[in-house]
């Protein structure tokens, strides 16, 4: 049988057995990735250039398009190569990258969030103290601790997971490494060493989400309590975008890896991580986007200095 030290590459889930459809899936991702890579890069763009969006929540709206760029880079540009070119193969080292960058992004994002929620509560529950509580300093600290988080997280499974033996062949039934496929390929009881970084994960993900939620429970209660609607209006416009992210992000995460096994097969878990892994990176912009009038004048602002800046 095959151990760790033999398997030299791994065999990713074809989408299509003919050509035609190989080409159309290919066609399908080039146009979601390129989707995501104008909506994230126009974002980075608008909050890089216009100083009026120099403020905590544009910067880290600004990291939320850094990561999802990295997060979907890590995933899609491989397997439209491979339907570009009739292949399953990835390397051993590219699919410990894959893991490792995926794991990062996916951790730290969700980490991003949180604090996102808390600068909203800060804004709407502790509008005097937003200077102080969310300075400068402050909000370099927060980024950095989110991807902190994601770096330490991404260490502990992807060392955890490439140190077991694999004994099942190298078959990984996904279009991309992740770490559940990469299990299954273990010896029985190997997987077991998993458990350890997984209960750390879990406990930052619920702790997160708790942090989230009461978050937004104190913020509509504000809300509610304002006299003015048009104050609510603007409150609710500030936070929907965000909500509607986390939820995109938590519930599609949820049901990746918490579904009935009743309701598994291999077409559905295809579309399910599909839906977590490059639907976000790719309508996050939008969402964030349509209710964000200083967002749409700073990008409108924007294509005039692309199109007409002379060297």
């Amino acid at each position: 049988m095959p151990n760790i030290s033999s398997v030299t590459e791994f065999l990713l889930l074809a989408f299509a057995d003919t050509r035609e459809l190989q080409l159309l899936h290919f066609t399908l991702f080039l146009a979601i990735y390129l989707a995501a890579l104008l909506g994230n890069g126009l974002i980075l763009s608008a909050v890089a250039c216009h100083h009026r969006l120099h403020t905590p929540m544009y910067f880290f709206l600004l990291n939320l398009a850094l990561l999802d760029l990295g997060c979907i880079s890590t995933t899609l540009p491989k397997a439209m190569a491979n339907a570009l070119w009739d292949t399953r193969a990835i390397s051993y080292q590219g699919c410990v990258a894959q893991v490792f960058f995926f794991v990062f992004l996916v951790v730290a994002e969700y980490s991003l969030l949180t604090i996102m929620a808390y600068d909203r509560y800060v804004a709407i529950c502790k509008p005097l103290h937003y200077g102080s509580l969310l300075g400068s300093r402050a909000c370099a600290q927060m980024a950095a601790a989110a991807w902190g988080s994601g770096i330490l997280t991404a260490v502990l499974h992807t060392a955890n997971t490439f140190s077991l033996p694999l004994c099942r062949g190298n078959a990984v039934d996904q279009f991309f490494c992740e770490i559940p496929h990469i299990l299954k390929l273990s010896c029985s009881d190997a997987y077991l060493r998993e458990v350890g970084p997984l209960v750390f994960t879990v406990s930052l993900g619920c702790g997160c989400f708790v942090f989230i939620v009461v978050s937004y429970v104190q913020i509509f209660r504000a809300v509610l309590r304002m006299p003015s609607c048009q104050g609510q209006h603007k409150a609710f416009s500030t936070c929907l975008p965000h909500l509607a992210v986390v939820s995109l992000f938590v519930s599609t995460a949820v049901f990746a890896y918490l579904k009935p096994p009743s309701i598994s097969s291999p077409s559905l878990d295809l579309v399910v991580t599909l839906l977590y892994s490059v639907l976000p990176p790719a309508v996050n912009p939008l969402i964030y986007s349509m209710r964000n009038q200083e967002l749409k004048n700073a990008v409108r602002k924007l294509f005039p200095y692309i199109l007409f800046k002379h060297p």
